[in-house]
This record gives structure tokens, C-alpha cells and sequence, in this order.
């Protein structure tokens, strides 16, 4: 005899969805990958035409400019602000050195270190499945608000990441594979993209932050998740968490602290005209490089272990639902109050009977 009707059916929704978030997680790969090949797609757009190169040379027009500055020639200069007499401010030059020197030099560990560190633990550990059978119930958890504005920085961090470390890395990395004159239409490019999309990826971390901040306030069950390293080192270890684990609550209070510092510094760069003098701007771009790339290093983190590292993680932020399974194994505090309010009935059979 064959499967009953009702399994069958089951089944084949199984499938579908395995299928729709495998074509979910290609086109996110593919958005990653095609951001971070953007250099090299431009390279044609972008080169210039040979007579203009000619004339260029192999020079570049800023230095010529400050050369011909420190020289004696005249000009004139439209500079409005504090330092509008001030035409050559020395402690640029310390700035370079910093900005192209230590931070150029730590900045990429951070980032190699975070990667070197989820392929140890993907050797050590493998995908953390779910334990038990999977019953077909679930049970919702993301709403379609939280889920959209959870897209939307998503989307708009990954841009902010690739532009952000093209102009800091550029210099030593995509000079040479684009030119100087490519990567120099390329850089103003990213450094315009960057600059208008930064005001609004804070919007969304704004409402985020205000969003979930219930959501994160610290308790002491979050020690004890952390000393269990949320149950991820070892099979049949679990850690009790409710709707925010120790780990997700850790994430979301270095987005509000240093990842507002990003935001902030950001933003004395971005507007430059409020009375800042380009000291404070050289001192905002050295704290908004060295923390915007940790916010990136710990975000891989972030992606795996809410992706490949988890099994039914991904399918939580992208249809809202989970396995009642899941939920009880990674949030059962959470799972158990939401029955509660439900009058103790149990999680719900078929589609989610549990508001999140």
C-alpha cells in the first residue's frame, strides 16, 4: 500500500519549500557574488577613452593638484566653514599614514580571522540539525514587518560593505587589476552609492533597534546560554533561550552601540558642513573604517549560523514560520509562553496557530 493521502501531500510541500528556499539562498549568493565581482564588470564602462588616457598619463590629478598648491602657484578656493582659511591642513598627511598603515593592515584579519573561524567550526561541528522528527506543525515567528525591514538593511549593508572596503582596499587591491584610471571612476562611483545609501540603511536600523529592543533587554538566563555556547558545540546539548537567544541579543547590542558609532561617524563624513573641522572628520573615518569592518567580519558569523550553520533558521526569515520542533530546541522558553497565551493548547497542526 502506498503513503496515505495526507502524507503524500506533506511531502510534496516539503519539497517546494525545499526548493523555494534553495532558490532563495542561489539568489542571495549570487547578489554577494556579483557585488563583490562589480570592479571587474565596470572595468569596460568604465575605462577611458585612449586620447584622455594619454593626456592622464599614469599621474594622478589630486596629487598634481597639491603639488602645485605646496608650490607657491595661485588659486583661489570656495571652502565655506570653520577652516575655510585653511587650505592645507598637515594632519592629513598623519591621517593617510594611519588610514593606509595600521588600519589598512588589521582591518582584513578581522574579517579573515571571523572566516577561518566558521570553517573551524563547520569541520568541527557540521550543520546543527533538528533533533526531532519533524511534524509538520508550525509555528510563526517574524512577522512580515520585521522580515521586510530585516531584507531591507540586509540588502543595503551588503551594498554599504562592498563600496565601504572597495575605497578602503582599493588602493592595494583593485588598482591593479583595474588601472588607475578605471579604479578611479570606479572609487567616485562606490564613494557616491555609499554616501547616499548610508542615511538610509540607518532608518532601518533605527527602526530595528526601536522594533526589538523588548525584545533584547539582557537577563540572567542569557549567562548561562553563553556558557553553554548556546548548545552548538556538542549533538544533544541544548540551551534554553527565549525569543532572542544569548547570542542573537549579543548581535543586536553591537548593532546599537558600536554599529550606531559606524552610523554616526558616518554621518560627520557624510555632512560635512555642521561646523566639524577636518580633524574630527579624519578621526570619524579612522573609527568608522576599523568598526565597520568588525560589523562585517561578525556579520559572516551572523550569516552563517543563520543560514547554512542552522538547519530551518533561514526558512524562519523568509516565510516567518517555524517548525515547532525547532522552536523547541533553539527557544523554549518562547515556544512555552506562547502556548500559555494560547490557553496551553499545543503549538497548532497544519500552518501556524501561535502568533510571534
Amino acid at each position: 500500500m502506498g503513503r496515505p493521502i495526507g502524507d503524500r501531500n506533506q511531502s510534496e510541500r516539503g519539497v517546494v519549500r525545499l526548493r523555494r528556499h534553495r532558490r532563495f539562498i542561489c539568489s542571495l549568493i549570487a547578489v554577494i557574488a556579483a557585488s563583490l565581482l562589480l570592479p571587474l564588470l565596470l572595468r569596460p564602462v568604465l575605462q577611458i577613452p585612449a586620447a584622455q588616457a594619454a593626456f592622464v598619463g599614469n599621474t594622478n590629478q589630486r596629487a598634481n593638484f597639491w603639488r602645485a598648491v605646496r608650490e607657491g602657484r595661485s588659486g583661489f578656493t570656495a571652502v565655506q566653514g570653520a577652516e575655510r582659511g585653511v587650505l592645507i591642513q598637515n594632519g592629513g598627511e598623519n591621517w593617510r599614514h594611519i588610514r593606509n598603515g595600521w588600519v589598512s593592515w588589521i582591518t582584513p584579519w578581522m574579517v579573515g580571522l571571523m572566516l577561518a573561524a566558521i570553517i573551524a567550526f563547520y569541520l568541527y561541528r557540521g550543520r546543527i540539525r533538528v533533533e526531532k522528527p519533524l511534524s509538520g506543525r508550525k509555528v510563526d515567528r517574524w512577522s512580515m514587518v520585521e522580515r521586510f525591514l530585516h531584507w531591507y538593511t540586509a540588502i543595503l549593508f551588503i551594498v554599504l560593505a562592498v563600496t565601504g572596503a572597495s575605497l578602503l582596499f582599493g588602493r592595494a587591491v583593485l588598482i591593479p587589476i583595474m588601472g588607475r584610471q578605471s579604479f578611479g571612476a570606479y572609487a567616485q562611483y562606490c564613494k557616491d552609492l555609499h554616501n547616499y545609501i548610508g542615511p538610509l540603511f540607518t532608518i532601518g536600523v533605527a527602526v530595528m533597534i526601536f522594533l526589538w529592543l523588548k525584545d533584547n533587554i539582557p537577563r540572567q538566563s542569557d549567562l548561562e546560554w553563553v556558557r553553554k555556547k548556546g548548545g552548538m558545540m556538542k549533538h544533544g546539548e541544548h540551551a534554553s533561550a527565549g525569543r532572542m537567544n544569548g547570542g542573537e541579543k549579543l548581535w543586536f547590542w553591537f548593532m546599537a552601540t558600536f554599529g550606531v558609532l559606524v552610523i554616526a561617524s558616518g554621518f560627520v563624513m557624510d555632512f560635512p558642513n555642521f561646523g566639524q573641522s577636518r580633524n574630527v572628520m579624519q578621526i570619524a573615518n579612522v573609527v568608522h573604517s576599523v568598526l565597520a569592518m568588525a560589523w562585517l567580519a561578525l556579520s559572516l558569523g551572523h550569516i552563517y549560523i543563520g543560514t547554512l550553520g542552522t538547519e530551518g533558521a533561514l526558512e524562519g526569515m523568509v516565510t516567518g514560520k517555524v517548525s515547532e520542533e525547532w522552536a523547541e530546541q533553539h527557544h523554549d522558553r518562547w515556544l512555552a509562553r506562547q502556548r500559555d497565551k494560547q490557553g496551553g493548547q499545543e503549538a497548532g497542526t497544519g500552518t501556524a496557530q501561535i502568533p510571534g
